[in-house]
């Protein structure tokens, strides 16, 4: 089996961390939470491959024969719904943030008065 999923993953999960660290404002952050959440993705999908194995799915295989693991599919696709309804949230934090106090900047927000 190849390692290059794994290294596109971590490599993927590198730029989202790099980028964390250098986000100069929220909407940033959250595109690079996004990244590193694509990064699960593929590990996700590399652990669960088979080398030559079908889908699990159609009856046209014998019996026996190696299959692709449908759970790790399932919970790729949780996760990418699961993120984008985490993703709709956080931006809709950050246009609120906006709305109510001008900035959406880490660096510029003040504490919030009485």
């Amino acid at each position: 089996m190849t390692h290059f999923p794994y290294f596109v993953a971590v490599w993927l999960f590198a730029i989202g961390v790099v980028g964390i660290v250098r986000s100069r404002d929220y909407v940033q952050l959250i595109a690079c939470l996004t990244v590193i959440q694509s990064a699960t993705y593929v590990l996700l999908l590399a652990i669960g491959y088979k080398v030559h194995a079908g889908a699990p799915i159609f009856s046209d295989h014998p019996v026996g024969s190696p299959a692709v693991d449908p759970v790790v599919q399932a919970l790729v696709l949780t996760d990418i719904v699961v993120g984008a309804a985490v993703t709709a949230l956080l931006l809709s934090l950050v246009i609120q943030l906006r709305k109510r106090r001008g900035t959406i900047a880490p660096d510029t927000l003040q504490p919030m008065s009485d």
